[in-house]
């Protein structure tokens, strides 16, 4: 399905239900569902950790071989199974070539961030001279905003999200009306409108286009964090007109623990935004190795590169792009939407509020429902403490991710999530919520001596 299409996740869910001559909660729906999944076969691509390799696991309660419910790609992505294959290559070249891997090879080391550019820029729809992968996130968002920020008498605010990280408040979602109303009456004095793309905390997914138009017609430059965006939801930089971005690879581009990252300045600024801090690697590669004392500075993007691509971190980001590359974004979205749908419709289900039953625990979703309002995360708030329920779930070998006070991030990650993983965590929940009530239950009464 198309995430702009009328037909709602629960509307498919609960045709084929009626196809199959079941409910829409039954286990035989998830089966089917992934039966039909034609992108199932991307699952194979990746290492699924076991139950009983997790550090929190009780083999008392789970099957210590069965696979986790990994529902943490929002934090850190699976590992590519070519990834080790990939660094295997690179280290024995490195052991029988030595310094002439620079040049030599399928991934000359001197070259080998570009080798796998175009796979990232069909992933931002960007042009491949608008995006350079380098460096972290945080050192990216610092290197544009140095370049981007140049504040004047009339024009020195920067609008962005209150507490955008971290954040232990629990704000709700914003409302991209209120957004667009804070623009039309501050912009005139906003230098730079800085927002993620989709919220870390929330999973919020930020009508960018609309944002980055409203703030451009008020003469601010308009840059985007997309760090929980890319890799998660369709993205169209160039032709949105976006004038800056950047992203980390380690959640949905599944890179590793502080994996290369990604940037991307708008070919409308090639010749007008320049870095603040530069680096050999922003020279213009002909007369690079010169080494003559004049500079010759590459063009947009480009000219923010700072030093030579770090190999071993291009092999990981290199292999999970790949794995991207055999299907589309669209497709995956599309698989994304109905997933995560999927876990919407069995949390309402099951543990809504109760408004007879006060003694009923309940899970409430901060996640917008609106399907283009969101990516594959959702973030859940309970009627319970919700460290004990956390700790319940790692028990039975569920990897997600607690924020305080009382939030739950799950993410179902069309890669290498099945909707089986989305049926098995509700009723992981269930037996979570259970224990965790019953725990309550037992402090309160010891409490009652």
């Amino acid at each position: 399905m198309d995430p702009s299409s009328p037909v709602l996740p629960a509307t498919i869910l609960e045709q084929t239900a009626l196809r199959l001559g079941c409910s829409p909660t039954d286990k035989k729906l998830a089966f089917r569902l992934d039966q039909e999944d034609e992108l199932k076969h991307l699952r194979e691509c990746f290492c699924i950790p076991k139950v009983k390799d997790l550090p929190s696991t009780d083999l008392s309660l789970v099957d210590g071989e069965d696979s986790c419910i990994y529902f943490a790609g929002n934090s850190l992505g699976l590992q590519p199974r070519k990834v080790k294959t990939y660094l295997d290559e690179e280290l024995d070249k490195w052991a029988r070539t030595g310094v002439h891997g620079h040049f030599n090879g399928e991934r000359p080391w001197a070259l080998a961030d570009e080798c796998i550019l175009d796979l990232m820029t069909e992933l931002v729809g960007a042009k491949r001279h608008e995006v350079a992968l380098m460096n972290g996130l945080t050192v990216n968002l610092h290197l544009q905003m140095l370049s981007f920020f140049k504040p004047t008498p009339r024009r020195y605010k920067i609008l962005l999200e209150a507490r955008a990280f971290p954040s232990d408040h629990g704000e709700e979602t914003l409302r991209t009306e209120d957004i667009l109303a804070v623009i039309e009456k501050e912009g005139d004095s906003i230098a730079v409108i800085l927002f993620s793309g989709v919220q870390y905390y929330t999973g919020q997914l930020f009508d960018i286009h609309r944002i980055t138009k409203a703030g451009q017609e008020k003469g601010c430059f308009v840059g985007f964090d997309l760090a929980h965006a890319v890799g998660n939801v369709e993205l169209h930089l160039h032709d949105w007109g976006v004038d800056f971005a950047c992203w980390c690879s380690y959640k949905y581009l599944n890179s590793g623990a502080g994996g290369l990252a990604g940037a991307y300045i708008h070919e409308k600024h090639s010749q007008s935004i320049k870095p603040a801090l530069i680096g050999w690697w922003g020279h213009e590669f002909k007369t690079r190795f010169l080494m003559e004392n004049k500079l010759q500075l590459s063009e947009g993007i480009n000219g923010f590169r700072l030093s030579n691509p770090p190999i071993l971190l291009v092999c990981a980001l290199q292999a999970s792009l790949e794995v991207f590359g055999q299907a589309t974004m669209k497709a995956l979205r599309r698989k994304s939407v109905l997933l995560t749908g999927y876990l919407e419709y069995l949390i309402k289900h099951y543990y809504n509020e109760d408004k007879t039953n006060p003694e009923k625990p309940f899970v409430k979703i901060i996640t917008p429902s609106r399907i283009e309002e969101r990516g594959c995360q959702l973030t859940l708030s309970f009627s319970l403490p919700i460290k004990s329920v956390f700790k319940e779930l790692e028990k039975r070998g569920v990897a997600c991710d607690m924020r305080e006070p009382n939030a739950l991030r799950v993410a179902p990650v069309p890669l290498y999530n099945s909707f089986h993983d989305v049926h098995r965590f509700i009723e992981t929940l269930g037996s979570a919520i259970t224990s965790s009530k019953q725990a309550a239950n037992n402090t309160a009464l010891s409490g009652s001596y």
